[in-house]
């Protein structure tokens, strides 16, 4: 344990920090949005989540000797100022992974069963196949998915070692799937930049039907540009979850997507949870002393049993009358729908509160529905698609 406690500063949206560092020394709790020189003059640690850029202008007269962000993205951390001034530096790669997960899969069970369609035989995309495109790669087919695979990082470190791989181009997968789901990093500078990866181009490359899905950072894709392709008919849809220029998204793209929520994919009770673990387990290490703090200790409750559907509905329906009941996600899409009522002033307070007053959603592994109520030719869907557990 440090020799003297420790002045932690943490955003509100970390949750249960109370819980977790709070032997550390005392926590003061800040919007992150409103995190800025003046609150980190005396930290000795700050924890934020995506909203509060961390740089040289935030901690250049701060004491703060480490800084975790509670999140799988890092950009709005610098973290080459960090190293420069000797600032440790934590954050949670994967927490959030499997929250996104099932947002995406939400999200194709919902478009499809609306548009009345089988989501099973389908061709999704994925681009970007680490934490959460690797998992959803796995999890698809059990969908009846066929999976289209995209990361040329993985793609060139596999050959470098000699592997073979299934990893395709970003131009095939436009030209093929049915569905392009993005999973990448925001980077501006190298080889396979993601700054407005999909342009006025790449959707023009798209299938007219196809539908794509934004869980990554708002300018993977150039939002003038969807907005564009969606005005002219030109792609089947969009849902998006990241936004150019958030907390204030254009109005406009919004309205024309199929579902629009406030950036809260990788929002589940769960993930956010495993964050302030991920972060309590770091800075434990940095200060030489083993974890305190059990996170199962709010994770563990008894939900109640799913109820089953519907038998008369289609194997898409069904599945998404499921998931409906662990995850509303038109209830997301109506909030955010709601913003478009407010001043161009009052959208950016709006789109914060959304995010902070969030509804709590628990992972679908922590639900459980009676297997003798699950149709036998959808069992492997339900468990290991989904991830709901049979019971």
């Amino acid at each position: 344990m440090a020799s003297s406690p420790l002045r932690i500063v943490a955003d509100t949206n970390v949750p249960f920090a109370l819980n977790a560092f709070g032997l550390f020394g005392p926590v003061a709790l800040q919007s992150g949005q409103d995190i800025g020189p003046t609150e980190v003059a005396e930290a000795d640690v700050l924890l934020v989540r995506s909203v509060t850029k961390v740089d040289e202008e935030l901690l250049q007269s701060s004491p703060v000797r480490f800084v975790g962000s509670a999140t799988i993205g890092t950009d709005h951390v610098d973290q080459d100022y960090l190293r420069k001034r000797g600032i440790a530096f934590a954050h949670a790669p994967g927490s959030n992974a499997q929250s996104v997960v099932e947002y995406v899969m939400a999200v194709l069970l919902a478009a499809h069963a609306e548009w009345g369609t089988a989501l099973a035989g389908k061709s999704v995309g994925i681009v970007g196949c680490g934490h959460i495109g690797g998992r959803l790669a796995e999890r698809l087919p059990y969908l009846g998915v066929r999976v289209l695979r995209c990361d040329p990082l993985l793609a060139e470190a596999a050959e470098g070692a000699g592997q073979t791989h299934d990893y395709i181009s970003l131009e095939t997968v436009l030209a093929e799937a049915d569905v392009v789901t993005l999973h990448t990093p925001l980077t501006r500078t190298g080889p396979y930049a993601t700054h407005h990866l999909i342009g006025g181009g790449e959707l023009a490359a798209m299938r007219p039907d196809a539908l794509i899905i934004n869980a990554s950072r708002g300018a993977v894709v150039d939002n003038a540009a969807l907005r564009e392709a969606l005005e002219a008919g030109q792609i089947g849809g969009a849902v998006v979850d990241v936004w150019e220029n958030e907390p204030t998204p254009d109005p406009g793209l919004v309205s024309l997507t199929q579902i629009a929520t406030p950036h809260i994919a990788g929002y589940s009770f769960d993930g956010k949870v495993r964050g302030t673990a991920m972060l309590h387990d770091a800075l434990s290490d940095w200060l030489g002393v083993p974890p305190t703090w059990n996170p199962e200790t709010v994770l563990a409750e008894d939900l109640p049993l799913l109820r089953a559907p519907d038998g008369s509905l289609s194997e898409t329906a069904w599945l998404d009358a499921l998931a409906r009941q662990v995850y509303d996600i038109h209830a997301d899409d109506a909030r955010m729908r709601d913003l478009l009522a407010l001043t161009a002033d009052e959208q950016g307070a709006a789109f914060h509160h959304l995010r902070k007053t969030y509804p709590r959603r628990r992972a679908w592994e922590r639900h459980r529905i009676v297997q003798s109520e699950v149709p036998t030719e959808l069992r492997a869907a339900v468990a290991d698609g989904l991830g709901i557990t049979l019971a």
